[in-house]
């Protein structure tokens, strides 16, 4: 059986019909997660995190984060030795909502260690958020936990 220029076109816009379905659906079936369930009030507030960031550039270092198999330590800079840092550190990971965790800092020391076992084998982008002597403090580091 033979196709004439008509059976072609037909036979071409439906491929492309089909393929346009195929892609909506699977399209559908992704789960997005949002970034934040509070985004908007986020950045409202991000002008205190601009200027904490300041801050945290006119320190001596930034924050060390060292990883190995058990733990994860952060070490505050040399201007924090004899301070007593309140805050929290976020663990970001983008591509699982799930897999995100906050850790409270209340009157750390000049070094904090996290458990690994407390996070998932991920990526995660560090954000450090404290205060220290009436001063807020920001800082974002990433990290491969695979």
């Amino acid at each position: 059986m033979k196709l004439g220029w008509g059976g072609r076109i037909a036979f071409l816009y439906g491929g492309f019909v089909v393929l346009i379905a195929i892609l909506v659906m699977g399209s559908m079936r992704q789960d997005v997660d949002l970034v934040a369930e509070d985004y908007y009030q986020q950045e409202l507030a991000y002008q205190d995190v601009l200027d904490a960031g300041k801050n945290q550039s006119a320190l001596s270092a930034p924050v060390s984060i060292h990883a190995n198999e058990t733990t994860i330590t952060l070490e505050f800079p040399q201007e924090f030795k004899e301070k007593l840092i309140n805050g929290s550190v976020q663990f970001y990971a983008p591509s699982s909502l799930g897999a995100d965790k906050l850790i409270p800092m209340k009157n750390v020391q000049d070094i904090l260690t996290i458990q690994r076992s407390e996070l998932q084998n991920a990526g995660y982008t560090i954000k450090i958020k404290w205060e220290a002597d009436g001063k807020q403090y920001y800082q974002e580091s990433k990290i491969n936990l695979f």
